[in-house]
């Protein structure tokens, strides 16, 4: 069954008004969505204050983070100084020798003042190897 043209036209008015209504109504209201109160629990509600923006923990938490990170950058500085003079700068036991001169009986160690022992020959047996 066809529809005349004035009632097609109608109809398709309607449809229209009725979609402009429908995207109307999903458009939310500022006061939209209501949702009912939430319940924190305590570890939820220690982090809310402590996470507050002005709240003397978290100052208190950002300063200590800070001197630990600058304590932690000197500290290391401070090891590779100490290591580079202790190995490679100090002359003393220990320390990293480049002069590898050969070292016989007799002679005495530079950095400690120890003397090197003599051989001792080692004993011959009286029984031919085979």
């Amino acid at each position: 069954m066809a529809l005349n043209p004035a009632d097609e036209k109608l109809r398709e008015q309607q449809l229209r008004t009725l979609r402009r209504k429908w995207l109307k109504d999903q458009e939310l209201s500022p006061r939209e969505p209501v949702l009912p109160p939430r319940k924190e629990g305590p570890v939820e509600r220690f982090w809310s204050n402590f996470l507050r923006v002005k709240s003397p923990w978290r100052a208190y938490a950002f300063k200590a983070y800070n001197t630990g990170k600058t304590s932690a950058k000197c500290l290391a500085g401070t090891w590779v100084l100490y290591y580079f003079v202790k190995y490679h700068w100090m002359n003393v036991p220990y320390g990293i020798n480049f002069k590898r001169i050969p070292i016989f009986p007799g002679d005495i160690i530079e950095e400690t003042g120890e003397v090197i022992p003599p051989l001792e020959e080692p004993k011959r047996s009286h029984h031919p190897h085979h």
